[in-house]
């Protein structure tokens, strides 16, 4: 097993898990859709932001600490909803929540996990939010909010951005499937063998989506979702301000900038260029995430000035699990938590909330 400990930042963690991973596996959490032009496009983006610092501003004492929502995070990361993770580790899910929450962070649960919402729930005392697809079930979706709710998730997070999949070659090629005895407990009956089985050119996940994902949803199943929970709801996937002031038009009490990793349409805006958009469209009348590409403490410094409350942290927590379970998930998030304060510290804020967009061109 790799030496977690000796890797000095998040994409060393990468291409440790590709050494450990079978292929299938990681392609399926490494690549994105057609050419992957977006997939490359976030580092690029994330990259030619620059940091406006300031200097002399006495930044001996600082915190992490933000509110989002009714929820308290001792750092501005939540790790983002993902999908099958016992592909990467034994405990998967259950690792990742005690990762997160035992360094202060808070988890998104994927409707795909490979753990009940119960038994993370269980795990981990901290922020914990459950992210839904709508079915063309719509009692399929209403009953998993229930449990959602009865477990004591604090907010839903309704992903938009598939309502089919996206084209990702790298599964077609692998034939990518779960196994039959791999448990997806939050599904029920039929959509769970559906994942189970796929050859080469095809890709067992796409064929589920497109039997079960209702790719009709519309802003009135916002309001739908809106009106049989209360939870506050925040809608994954928006990469443009006027959709996001129709997000909360119908009830969202917050935004994700996402363009889903890069998974679904390739050339898609970069989550850095797009959050400019939304946040000014918003102007703080909701909370606001953003995810994509994010690896280094610089990128969450400038999420956060250019009016981000919080980010996702999505493959680096997986390639963390790969080699080395929960506490190499929790090394992950701790190298970026360290980052955060020490470029928190040289662009001379002591706060989240001290970071404005005058912070970075």
């Amino acid at each position: 097993m790799t030496d977690f400990q000796t890797l000095l930042n998040l994409r060393e963690f990468e291409h440790a898990a590709e050494l450990r991973l079978k292929r299938m596996v990681f392609d399926y959490y490494a690549g994105g859709a057609g050419d992957e032009v977006s997939l490359r496009s976030a580092r690029e983006a994330w990259d030619a932001l620059a940091i406006r610092y300031r200097v002399l501003r006495d930044v001996k004492n600082r915190s992490l600490a933000v509110q989002v929502l009714n929820d308290r995070l001792d750092m501005p990361v939540l790790v983002a909803p993902m999908a099958f993770q016992r592909l990467c580790d034994d405990e998967g899910e259950l690792a990742t929540v005690r990762a997160a929450h035992g360094i202060g962070a808070g988890m998104i649960l994927s409707t795909l996990a490979t753990t009940s919402i119960e038994d993370v729930r269980a795990a981990g005392a901290g922020p914990l939010w459950f992210q839904l697809y709508i079915y063309s079930d719509r009692g399929l979706s209403q009953s998993v909010v229930q449990r959602a709710e009865r477990a004591g998730c604090t907010a839903l997070v309704l992903t938009v951005d598939s309502p089919l999949l996206g084209r990702r070659e790298r599964d077609l090629r692998n034939g990518f499937h779960v196994s039959a005895d791999l448990p997806v407990p939050n599904l029920q009956g039929d959509p769970r063998a559906a994942l189970a089985g796929a050859i080469h050119g095809s890709s067992a996940l796409a064929g589920f989506v497109d039997e079960f994902w209702d790719s009709t949803i519309s802003w009135k199943d916002l309001s739908w979702l809106r009106s049989i929970t209360a939870l506050p709801i925040l809608v994954k996937g928006i990469v443009r301000g006027d959709d996001a002031l129709l997000a909360l038009e119908h009830g969202a009490s917050g935004v994700i900038v996402s363009n889903h990793g890069g998974r679904q349409l390739d050339t898609a805006v970069p989550t850095p260029v797009a959050l400019r958009d939304v946040a000014d469209a918003l102007s703080g009348r909701c909370a606001v995430l953003v995810d994509g590409g994010i690896r280094r403490g610089t990128d969450v410094v400038k999420a956060l000035a250019l009016g981000a409350n919080a980010v996702l942290l999505g493959r680096p927590v997986l390639w963390g699990l790969a080699v080395g379970g929960e506490a190499g998930a929790r090394r992950v998030l701790e190298l970026l938590r360290d980052e955060i304060s020490l470029a928190m510290a040289l662009t001379g804020v002591r706060t989240p909330t001290e970071l404005t967009r005058d912070f970075v061109s």
